[in-house]
């Protein structure tokens, strides 16, 4: 059967879709738990597929980081608008969406060894998650201010910035726990700012 010059793309079959979608959902909690060194072993039988069906997805490895870190991505930002419609308060979406936004972190610190010797890639895909989440926190923010609950100068970049340095250098250690140090960051958004002398 062919199809008619102009006409729509055929829609992909509902059981394909569905394997990538539990292939995407299995990697990212896979990376989670044991890193990014995890075998794709692993995340096949996470996600209850064989190995053929995985490779027929993502042939290769760095294929399934990629769309991984897209598939994060997406989340992080369809997540925004959510929590803020069901979160009590602004600030409580806006706290709730970081911690969501750590989590995802720790898959993008290893795409950069995925990415070695295509900077430019790299770089593409670091600017494609500039461009999707940081509209969403900027929105969440002035959320905040609206109801005053955030009153301290501070612009989205800034923000998604200073969070991502505190997890970039998150090493395993018993007695640092990077959420909390996260939590305190954000809440002292809730103060107004000293004042540093000229």
């Amino acid at each position: 059967m062919t199809t008619e010059p102009g006409s729509p793309a055929p829609k992909r079959r509902a059981d394909v879709a569905r394997n990538e979608r539990a292939l995407l959902d299995a990697a990212a909690e896979v990376f989670a738990t044991s890193g990014v060194g995890a075998t794709v072993r692993e995340v096949a039988a996470a996600a209850g597929v064989g190995m053929g069906t995985l490779y027929r997805h993502f042939p290769t490895r760095a294929d399934l980081m990629v769309a991984v870190y897209r598939h994060q991505i997406d989340a992080c930002a369809q997540a925004g608008p959510t929590l803020l419609a069901a979160a009590p308060t602004p600030f409580a979406a806006l706290l709730d969406w970081i911690h969501l936004f750590v989590d995802f972190l720790g898959t993008k610190h290893g795409l950069a060894k995925v990415w070695q010797g295509d900077d430019a890639g790299y770089t593409a895909l670091h600017q494609l998650f500039l461009d999707r989440l940081v509209p969403v926190l900027a929105d969440l923010l002035e959320a905040a201010r609206r109801s005053g609950e955030v009153v301290a100068d501070i612009r989205a970049y800034e923000l998604i910035r200073a969070v991502g340095d505190l997890v970039a250098w998150t090493v395993r250690d018993p007695n640092y726990d990077v959420r909390r140090i996260v939590t305190l960051l954000v809440t002292g958004l809730r103060q107004p700012q000293p004042t540093r002398p000229a």
